[in-house]
């Protein structure tokens, strides 16, 4: 059981190969990182039977009030809650924190006037911090449509 960032050894056909007029920027970003290895900039986690499961990018990360926030981290935590099927935490422009998140999430055998987003932020600050807590959250219902929360 372990996680980290996912790399590759080998190149495969259909790869990126540079980043049009800026070929510095392509080394840079998918082969410096980890020398030898071609870095997807994804997060995976490896099980002790040799399964693997993406985490998410490694560079979604919102800035709360100084706090650096990945946004697969929060995603993670409220996956694990029975009444969510899928969720997914964007940042979006906020006066005083820099940046404010919102939870939308795709749910799944809850019954009518369920407190789930009471739930859920209490859910996120118990296992991330309090300051992980999303403004706003969303009940999506069979495919996603995240609006401004203004």
């Amino acid at each position: 059981d372990v996680s980290g960032a996912l790399c590759i050894s080998q190149a495969w056909p259909g790869m990126a190969r540079t980043i049009y007029n800026d070929h510095k920027r392509f080394l840079e970003t998918y082969l410096t990182p980890y020398p030898g290895f071609f870095f997807t900039g994804d997060g995976v986690y490896r099980t002790s039977e040799g399964y693997y499961q993406l985490t998410g990018r490694l560079d979604d990360i919102i800035n709360i009030s100084g706090h650096r926030l990945g946004t697969a981290e929060v995603e993670d935590v409220v996956n694990h809650h029975v009444a969510v099927a899928e969720s997914a935490v964007i940042g979006y422009p906020h006066e005083i924190k820099g940046e404010g998140k919102m939870l939308s999430f795709l749910p799944q055998n809850i019954s009518p006037g369920t407190t789930l987003a009471a739930e859920l932020r209490e859910l996120i600050s118990k296992k991330i911090a309090k300051y992980a807590a999303p403004d706003y959250v969303q009940v999506t219902h069979a495919g996603w449509s995240i609006t401004h929360p203004g």
